[in-house]
């Protein structure tokens, strides 16, 4: 078997000239996939279809947002800094992982807020979907051929496109790592460790192993000396190694027959089915990631119009230095 020469067409089609793109998808078939899981575990989290409908919301809302936000705002403020009214213009490409993750944890937070549950409780169910979603992305990224590695002469390397030699697949990598974090993370839950334990874990584990894919990449910018994302990998290493520590700790000074007194004597499970605004809005949220490439913003056009003769530069494609932050 030979190195592999990328030829995947990113783009799914057009309607009414819109871009449809294979990394967008990805989004949608994550969040369908959270919303089956957390159907699955309704019982387990006391809630009914209404409430995994809601939880489901909050969580698409929170990844679409942060990781939009977080790319606008540290990677490229130079251009969106001046161009406001074209931060929510998603189809202009740039999703920052880590802002995808900062903005899940936000929606749920607000989720547990408003219905006054436990944050961690809902939170380790929660990142076992998170992590299956991270993983869909990441096989989106190498649909669209964007997130390359450094060079390589391994069988398995990869000639992307527009550029010269084989490179490793870092974001199958990356994706790969996501993917088993699921039954990782599963195993972990099933020995009934004490609350937010399994949160815990797929923070340590998704940012110490990141650290090394990270080393695979080929990054055209720096912050602060590091490749970008690379503080943020080193942080979330810190913090769960911290709230292992943490919990496991507080686990044992708690004695057990004041867990058992705090349990409610009654599922909090009402029999409410999700209402049709609620099913409407998570249908949008479904079809809004589609339009979405992986591309910072002004790669766009710039390496898909060889593909796609239609897309050419506007206004809304700015040449600015490229930040490779996914």
């Amino acid at each position: 078997m030979g190195p592999f020469i990328h030829h995947i067409d990113p783009v799914i089609g057009t309607v009414g000239g819109v871009y449809l793109w294979w990394y967008g998808m990805t989004y949608t078939l994550g969040f369908l996939g959270s919303l089956f899981w957390l159907r699955a575990n309704r019982t387990a989290l006391s809630i009914d279809m209404n409430g995994v409908y809601s939880l489901t919301i909050y969580l698409a809302i929170g990844v679409l947002a942060g990781g939009r936000l977080v790319e606008v705002i540290f990677y490229e403020w130079a251009y969106y800094g001046s161009h406001l009214w074209h931060i929510p213009a998603v189809w202009l490409g740039g999703m920052s992982t880590h802002g995808i993750l900062f903005g899940a944890i936000i929606g749920t937070l607000l989720y547990c807020r408003l219905q006054r549950r436990s944050f961690f409780e809902i939170a380790d169910v929660m990142v076992i979907a998170g992590a299956f979603i991270m993983g869909l992305g990441r096989i989106g990224n190498f649909i669209d051929g964007q997130i390359v590695g450094a060079a390589t002469d391994l069988w398995w390397g990869v000639q992307f496109p527009d550029l010269e030699g084989f490179r490793h697949p870092v974001v199958l990598y990356d994706g790969l790592k996501n993917l088993l974090l699921v039954p990782f993370l599963i195993l972990v839950r099933n020995m009934k460790p004490p609350r937010g334990v399994v949160t815990a874990h797929f923070i340590l584990w998704y940012g110490f192993l990141r650290i090394f894919v990270d080393f695979f990449r080929e990054y055209r910018t720096s912050l602060q000396g590091f490749p970008p994302g690379q503080e943020f990998n080193i942080l979330m290493t810190a913090v769960g190694t911290g709230l292992l520590f943490w919990f496991y700790r507080t686990a044992r000074r708690v004695p057990a027959e004041d867990i058992a007194s705090s349990l409610p004597d009654e599922p909090r499970v009402a029999p409410k089915d999700a209402t049709w605004s609620k099913r409407i809005v998570f249908i949008l949220l479904l079809a809004l990631p589609t339009v979405i490439p992986s591309d910072w913003t002004q790669d766009v056009p710039t390496r898909y119009g060889k593909r796609h003769p239609g897309m050419t530069h506007s206004a809304m494609y700015p040449v600015i230095p490229a930040a490779d932050t996914n």
